[in-house]
């Protein structure tokens, strides 16, 4: 599916440098368009919310747990409180006695999906894929590399000449963004509170995504495992992957066709 943009006014396009196997620069080139766009921070955030809550499981008890007693009140002139008792004079059904209902209980009919509209969503998605291309928002972010210039953009032999994990650090090193493979891996720690015992143990920061053609690209499989790291293709890329918790400016690496797809996906326009 493919997104038309509309800006009142014209944008000035950037140029990028396409890195070749060996970690050298092979050509430079036009970007599409869409990395010129005006990071709309307010807008992002929103998406990502809108991301994040989807994917949320509704809890809650059963609306009538503790309500379904046959408990009355005995009524006045007794000496005891007006609550409502079972027949032997146990008190029941009210907040305060044993197997009363829960005053204010988490709801599972409770919307939790914060909804936006598609063309926001795509203009939100679109302003991230930009923010990628400038180096003062990503290393904001706390990504570590020594490259000037942003986006980084691959040849697509490197997709296919790189089919070792040995030879994707290598690689990784020469053109700079290594170390914020190690940040990642200094900084993973064992979860605060209950979350450890419920299958998430581990916090690992987020590092590099990679925007290649296909998820069965050896570059694929040979950096798949490195901390942080995720991968995408320019159909399923998202706000998750470009602004994690909603703060855009991750680390990013294109390959050349991919690259190409995003442009074709989101077309800008002048108004």
């Amino acid at each position: 599916m493919t997104w038309s943009i509309l800006i009142p006014y014209k944008l000035e396009s950037k140029t990028g440098e396409v890195i070749g196997i060996d970690g050298k620069i092979v050509r430079t080139i036009d970007l599409p368009i869409i990395f010129s766009l005006p990071i709309r921070r307010d807008l992002i955030r929103r998406a990502y919310l809108s991301a994040f809550t989807a994917m949320l499981q509704p809890k809650g008890r059963d609306p009538m747990a503790g309500r379904r007693t046959t408990a009355r009140s005995f009524g006045v002139g007794r000496g005891i409180a007006r609550v409502p008792r079972l027949p032997n004079g146990r008190a029941a059904f009210v907040v305060f006695a044993r197997g009363g209902h829960a005053a204010f209980p988490p709801r599972p009919d409770e919307k939790l999906h914060e909804r936006i509209n598609k063309r926001e969503k795509a203009l939100a998605t679109a302003s991230a894929i930009a923010a990628t291309s400038v180096p003062e928002i990503v290393r904001a972010r706390g990504h570590v590399f020594s490259r000037d210039k942003l986006p980084i953009i691959i040849d697509d032999d490197v997709e296919k000449g790189i089919k070792t994990a040995k030879e994707a650090k290598v690689f990784l090193k020469t053109i700079g963004i290594w170390p914020d493979i190690e940040r990642s891996y200094e900084r993973i720690r064992i979860r605060a509170g209950r979350g450890k015992m419920r299958g998430r143990k581990y916090v690992e920061p987020r590092s590099i995504l990679f925007v290649l053609t296909s998820y069965d690209v050896p570059l694929a499989r040979a950096v798949r495992n490195f901390p942080g790291v995720d991968i995408a293709t320019p159909n399923n890329l998202g706000i998750l992957h470009l602004a994690p918790g909603g703060e855009p400016g991750r680390l990013t690496v294109y390959s050349l066709s991919a690259l190409q797809d995003i442009a074709t996906k989101y077309e800008v326009k002048l108004l």
